[in-house]
């Protein structure tokens, strides 16, 4: 196959903004029927007039094209691979461009925002990048780029992308085309799971403990890895199908880009803990002759962070500070509120800190800059949109505004020197939810109106606003109206309340899915269109989930926790109704661990897990002796308590059954709870 080059042209791009703009006035819809669930592959429907006229009059405001930017997403390429496809040793596709073809239409299609559309093209990009001398990139082959600098005997490695069998086929398609210098030292740019999962893709965990390989990561790495990929992992994961599409089929109709990525891998998720942490606020390491600058931004894109900096290449790696889109305050998959201030600071230091001297910026995800006044111009942008987001947001909290009214404020009142450049568009973040964020972040969930203080739950909610509105069908009449007139954000919200109150009534689900799906079709967030669009799929199916892989709490990453991780991790996992009124204490031994870490005390009291490192209890109900392995094969469910005593790979000094007391009373997790509709409760 003719070697992949990045697969758009400026013409291309010129030709998807003029060829639209006929598109606009051609567009012809059918005429939808709401809530008949009958038409397009699994229940999707065409865009309505309202729709088009939407996406119409977002083709009116879009920047121009930058030819500039084109440059950059083609510079420096060497090769990539057919349909970027990487396999695993069991047949099964890792990652694969395959089936996004349709975005070699010049021309954004009526159920796709066309300023989405754009960017969406600009993402198919992949392969290996030459950024400048001994420094390279391998781009689009995953969620996260990898980024390769070379040093005087080895090489040093940014990121190594979501799965194992991605990042070994990034550095075969380095070693192709470059010497074949061994990994001496890898980066975490930060605790998300896509920039560190492919760790044994491309070392050895035994040239790590020898020293040979060096893994450095920002301060707080592994506690805020776990909090996110393990301690809250399995709602993370299953929200995170919406936010990434994972059960959607690529399509016009449905998922066509992350934002600033394509697709994530389905692969082998590992984690090897850092060897060092860096503490200090800037700090500078040099490793196999080559000078790098960190900067730690913690609370900014994740809670342990950092920018990295490399004077002899003057490229300055934002990581995820910078990227080609508006970026996310607070992610739809769930996380902790992001620091907008904290963020726009962090960018105005790396501005006059090592901007002066810089030519090329790259991140880990999207494409780089070049050019030292297109960089300065890039950052300066940057800053000023978090800034702007944080100041005018809170300007407005100050003033009383509730979330929903600021958001509809800023959305409305984006400085146009902002606005005129794409990357601070809402690609991925938007302005709306970010307004929303920093109320969060400053205020909490109550927006100060006693009547939101203790609300109904939404079951009740959804009952008394069915009764109000005179029963089911009159709430669904009133709806189809409203949805023939374009008021597709109402018909969604009510939906969902009659939905609260009647999870098998599918003419609601049918209607809020025809209302959801018209939402992602305008959509310019790539994951708002994604969690749109998964949503009416789930609802078309009566609110089915569909099988999706994405799971971060992987064996391997429990491997990697630590013991305090474990015991914080099985107080997540108690059942606390089970265990009311009773108080165990149990001694744990580690036979494979050295003196400082071997004995722990675990003690369930007032039905709350609580432990003692580097302490042996007298009065223990038993003591427990094991090897970590085993502990890590338990939590990993491959084997029960029971059977491991069985086996002799866990020895019980004392009471059994309060050991299994505890370990019997630990909850299994769902990977597909319900999103849009009632859960049953918890026990």
């Amino acid at each position: 196959m003719k070697k992949l080059r990045v697969l758009l042209t400026v013409s291309v791009l010129a030709a998807s903004i003029a060829g639209a703009l006929q598109w606009s006035r051609a567009q012809t819809s059918a005429h939808v029927q709401p809530g008949d669930n009958s038409s397009g592959q699994g229940g999707q429907k065409p865009a309505t007039e309202a729709t088009i006229a939407v996406n119409a009059a977002t083709l009116q405001s879009m920047p121009p094209v930058d030819r500039e930017v084109e440059a950059d997403i083609q510079h420096g390429f060497v090769a990539s691979i057919p349909d970027a496809e990487t396999t695993a040793a069991d047949g099964h596709v890792v990652y694969s461009l395959k089936g996004y073809e349709f975005l070699g239409a010049p021309d954004a299609p009526a159920t796709v925002n066309p300023s989405l559309w754009v960017q969406a093209q600009k993402s198919m990009s992949n392969g290996l990048f030459k950024v400048t001398d001994g420094f390279y990139q391998v781009r689009g082959l995953d969620l996260t780029n990898m980024t390769i600098i070379e040093g005087q005997t080895g090489l040093i490695i940014v990121d190594c992308n979501l799965a194992t069998e991605v990042s070994h086929a990034a550095l075969e398609l380095y070693y192709q085309h470059r010497p074949r210098k061994p990994v001496v030292a890898v980066f975490y740019n930060h605790s998300h799971v896509d920039h560190f999962a492919g760790i044994r893709g491309i070392v050895d965990e035994a040239d790590v403990k020898s020293g040979k390989v060096q893994i450095i990561a920002p301060a707080g790495f592994m506690q805020t890895a776990v909090a996110e990929n393990v301690m809250a992992g399995n709602a993370m994961s299953r929200r995170a199908e919406y936010q990434f599409g994972t059960t959607l089929p690529r399509s016009a109709q449905g998922q066509i880009d992350l934002g600033g990525a394509k697709a994530l891998s389905n692969g082998t998720i590992t984690l090897i803990a850092p060897t060092r942490e860096l503490t200090q606020p800037i700090e500078s390491v040099t490793i196999d002759g080559v000078e790098i600058v960190n900067m730690l931004a913690p609370g900014t894109e994740a809670p342990a962070e950092f920018i990295h900096y490399f004077p002899q290449f003057k490229v300055l790696d934002t990581g995820e500070l910078a990227l080609p889109t508006q970026h996310q305050l607070l992610t739809l998959r769930g996380a902790t509120v992001r620091d907008g201030l904290a963020w726009s600071k962090y960018l105005n230091e790396a501005l006059h800190t090592f901007a002066p001297n810089a030519e090329v910026l790259v991140g880990q995800h999207g494409w780089p800059v070049f050019g030292h006044t297109r960089v300065v111009n890039y950052l300066s942008k940057q800053r000023d949109m978090y800034k702007w987001l944080h100041d005018q947001s809170l300007r407005l909290v100050n003033k009383g505004y509730k979330p929903v009214e600021i958001a509809e404020y800023m959305r409305a009142h984006v400085p146009a020197s902002l606005a005129s450049e794409a990357f601070t568009h809402g690609f991925y973040g938007s302005v709306q939810r970010n307004a929303k964020a920093v109320y969060q972040q400053y205020m909490g969930w109550y927006d100060s109106d006693p009547a939101n203080l203790d609300a109904l739950n939404n079951i009740d909610y959804g009952k008394k606003f069915v009764a109000y509105g005179g029963g089911a069908d009159a709430v669904l009449a009133h709806a189809r109206a409203d949805f023939a007139n374009g008021e597709y954000r109402w018909v969604a919200q009510a939906m969902s309340h009659l939905i609260y109150a009647e999870p098998s009534n599918q003419a609601a689900r049918d209607l809020a899915a025809d209302a959801l799906e018209q939402l992602g079709y305008q959509a310019e967030s790539a994951v708002e269109r994604n969690s749109y669009l998964a949503a009416a799929m789930e609802h078309r199916s009566g609110g089915k989930k569909l099988a999706s892989p994405l799971r971060t709490a992987s064996p391997d990453m429990l491997k990697a926790l630590t013991i305090e991780n474990i015991f914080d991790y099985l107080g997540v996992r108690l059942k606390a109704s089970e265990v009311e009124g009773k108080h165990i204490v149990l001694n744990w031994n580690f036979t494979d661990i050295g003196e400082s870490g071997k004995h722990y005390v675990l003690n369930l009291e007032n039905s709350a897990l609580t432990y003692v490192a580097d302490d042996r209890a007298d009065n223990a109900d038993a003591t427990l002796t094991l090897t970590r392995a085993t502990l890590n094969a338990i939590l990993a469910e491959q084997v029960s308590p029971v059977e491991a005593v069985f086996k002799g790979d866990l020895k019980i000094d004392g009471s059994k059954l309060a050991v299994y007391g505890v370990l019997g009373s630990l909850d299994k997790f769902s990977p597909d709870f319900e999103l849009v509709g009632p859960n049953v409760p918890a026990q």
